[in-house]
């Protein structure tokens, strides 16, 4: 039977040194510098394991403390939203061409909105619903039930999928469409007790694995147990924050007097280090106001899922599965997971430093990095010699209709690459 314990050991001796050595040099490197140290490396592991050590365990099971409280009308400015709305559904349908008959593969299936839109427009199709969620895959096996035979669910993360799938008789070259639609599901963010909103109330959780692995780190652990620099590169690296050192700081001080272990018991101390007029300083793409928290929990949720070698391995069973002419589309809501899915679909060494156009090269000269700004479009000079010998893009970035943004704000950040399978 398979150990969460020995998963854990596993993740620290073999995933940790691909956290640092790969990602960190590559996607991660605007805000790190140009090289990333090798103690950054030691930093990481040794964090890591502090966070496992027996003597020091920690549940996040706390309440926050009475000071802690954060009103929930403060933290938002947005109505509820419906449970569920699928992201640029019409263009992932025109992209992928799906047939009758064909096999397709949602490798993040959430709440079944894409797989859905699927299965009612072509008829005969089968759908494989993969994803890591418990809550994703019990409602894709209720998705089965509808459509009998089509639908084939499959509990996993992307890093598993290649010892899960030849169990459905699927091997290399027998998807005729594969879907990825990376990050955080608006189902796991509607969920107070995920943990992965800081508008809402619950417990500091965001694993996307939910109970699977219950000895496995949470936000709760990475927050109290790592060192102040090792959280200092946490939040560079993976929430492409400037004020790493002033959060860090905060978090330290804030967890020597009581363990942090709510959303807004953590979002009320970051906004602590930040003076009250620059608490909603920064905007959104739709230029509203967003909280200056908002790039703290994104850094915890990807470092405590992994979620930059999980998109990589999602990438890599894609390219695996996908036959000849088979088409693949990539979701993506942030720039580290964009910067690493163009690179991937370029056929570019992810070890390697990227490529920065000559704007770019500028503008970091300057200082001006690590803004929410989009990322630059390269011209049509810089996209020559950077084909891949497995991938064909058949267009550049695709980005949601305003009428669609406006309808749905979650959309605003999203963009869409597709490419076909040489």
């Amino acid at each position: 039977m398979f150990s969460p314990n020995l998963h854990f050991e596993m993740f620290v001796l073999v995933q940790m040194p691909r956290y640092c050595s790969r990602f960190m040099v590559a996607p991660c490197k605007r805000t790190l510098g140009d090289v990333v140290p090798d103690h950054s490396y030691r930093v990481f592991r040794r964090c890591w394991r502090k966070l496992w050590h027996p003597g020091r365990p920690y549940t996040g099971s706390v309440t926050s403390s009475p000071d802690s409280e954060f009103s929930n009308s403060e933290m938002s400015t947005q109505s509820e939203k419906p449970f569920h709305t699928p992201v640029m559904v019409k263009e992932v349908l025109q992209f992928l061409d799906i047939k009758p008959g064909q096999v397709v593969l949602d490798l993040t299936f959430g709440a079944g909105g894409h797989s859905k839109a699927i299965l009612q427009s072509v008829p005969g199709v089968t759908v494989v619903a993969a994803d890591r969620d418990p809550t994703a895959f019990q409602m894709a096996q209720r998705l089965a039930e509808v459509y009998p035979g089509q639908v084939k669910p499959v509990l996993g993360r992307f890093s598993e999928l290649n010892n899960l799938l030849p169990a459905l008789g699927l091997g290399p070259g027998g998807v005729d469409a594969t879907l990825l639609d990376a990050g955080c599901s608006s189902m796991q963010m509607d969920s107070a007790e995920r943990g992965f909103s800081l508008s809402k109330d619950g417990p500091l959780d965001m694993r996307m694995d939910g109970d699977r692995y219950p000895d496995m780190p949470c936000a709760a652990d990475v927050v109290n147990a790592l060192d102040q620099q090792a959280l200092v590169s946490v939040l560079a690296a993976y929430g492409e924050e400037r004020h790493t050192r002033k959060i860090a700081a905060a978090i330290a001080q804030a967890r020597s007097v009581y363990p942090i272990g709510r959303t807004l018991q953590l979002a009320s101390i970051v906004a602590g280090a930040f003076p009250v007029s620059a608490l909603y300083a920064r905007r959104d793409r739709l230029q509203r106001p967003s909280h200056v928290a908002t790039k703290t929990f994104q850094a915890l949720r990807i470092f405590v899922n992994d979620e930059l070698n999980e998109l990589h391995a999602g990438l890599r069973v894609a390219q695996t599965l996908l036959r000849p002419k088979g088409r693949l589309c990539v979701l993506t809501f942030h720039s580290l997971e964009d910067r690493l899915t163009k690179r991937f679909l370029r056929g570019e060494d992810l070890a390697a430093p990227p490529r920065r156009s000559l704007r770019q090269r500028a503008k970091a000269r300057l200082g001006l990095e690590g803004e929410e700004h989009e990322e630059e479009e390269e011209n049509e000079e810089e996209e020559k010699g950077r084909e891949s010998k497995y991938w064909v893009s058949l267009k550049k970035v695709i980005k949601p209709s305003e009428e669609e943004v406006q309808e749905n704000p979650r959309a605003r950040s999203a963009k869409l690459r597709t490419a076909v399978r040489r």
